[in-house]
C-alpha cells in the first residue's frame, strides 16, 4: 500500500489535482464576482444589489449574490448601499473628513428604520471613544433651518451637532446605508442616495 502511495505522489496526480482544484476555485470565484457586479448598480457612489434574494433568480445569479451580499433579505425588505469612495471618486479615509448632504424631506423613505454606519473596509466595526458605530432616525438628528440634515463624518468629533457626527475609523474605510421596510421611492428606483462629500 505503501508502494501505491509513493507511486501516486510521486506521478504528479496529487500536483495535478491540487492544481486544478485550486484552478477552477480561482474561475469560479471570477465569474461569480463578474455576475455580481453585472447586478450591482451604482448611483453618487453608492451601489447597491436590487436582485438579491428574489425567487427567480438563476442559480449562477444565486450564488454570484450571495458571495457578495451573504445572507440579505430581498431589497423590497431590506435595502442596502455600500460605497468606499467620495463624489470625486476617492476612497474613503479617516484622514479627511466628510459631510452626507440629505435635502430637504429626503432622508431615506420607510416604514420601519434606516441606519449608516461606518467599518473598515473588511466590513468590521471599528471602536472609537465615541462609542458610537452608527447614526440613524432615532439618533435625534439636527435639521438646518431649511429642513436639510448634514451628517458629518470624521474620526474626531465635529464642531457642529453632535447627533449628526458618524466616527470613522482613521484609515481606509466604507460606508454602509440600510433601509428596512423602504418606502415606495426606494422600491421602485426612483431614490438616490446623496454623495459623500469631502469638507475641508
Amino acid at each position: 500500500m505503501s508502494g501505491l502511495f509513493g507511486w501516486v505522489a510521486s506521478s504528479g496526480v496529487v500536483q495535478g489535482v491540487i492544481i486544478g482544484a485550486t484552478l477552477a476555485f480561482l474561475t469560479t470565484s471570477l465569474i461569480l464576482d463578474a455576475v455580481a457586479k453585472a447586478e450591482t448598480r451604482t448611483v453618487n457612489g453608492w451601489s447597491s444589489i436590487r436582485k438579491s434574494g428574489q425567487p427567480g433568480n438563476g442559480i449562477l445569479v444565486r450564488a454570484a449574490l450571495q458571495k457578495a451580499l451573504p445572507m440579505v433579505n430581498v431589497f423590497e425588505e431590506a435595502a442596502y448601499w455600500t460605497t468606499s469612495v467620495d463624489s470625486a471618486g476617492k476612497k474613503l479615509s479617516g484622514e479627511r473628513a466628510y459631510r452626507l448632504h440629505f435635502p430637504p424631506g429626503q432622508l431615506p423613505p420607510n416604514d420601519a428604520f434606516w441606519s449608516l454606519t461606518a467599518t473598515d473596509t473588511a466590513g468590521y466595526m471599528v471602536s472609537n471613544p465615541a462609542g458610537r458605530s452608527s447614526v440613524n432616525d432615532h439618533s435625534g438628528l439636527v435639521t438646518n433651518a431649511d429642513g436639510s440634515v448634514d451628517i458629518q463624518l470624521q474620526p474626531q468629533a465635529p464642531s457642529g451637532p453632535a447627533p449628526n457626527w458618524l466616527p470613522t475609523p482613521s484609515g481606509p474605510f466604507k460606508l454602509m446605508l440600510r433601509v428596512y421596510l423602504p418606502g415606495a421611492a426606494i422600491v421602485d428606483g426612483g431614490y438616490a442616495v446623496p454623495p459623500v462629500v469631502e469638507v475641508s
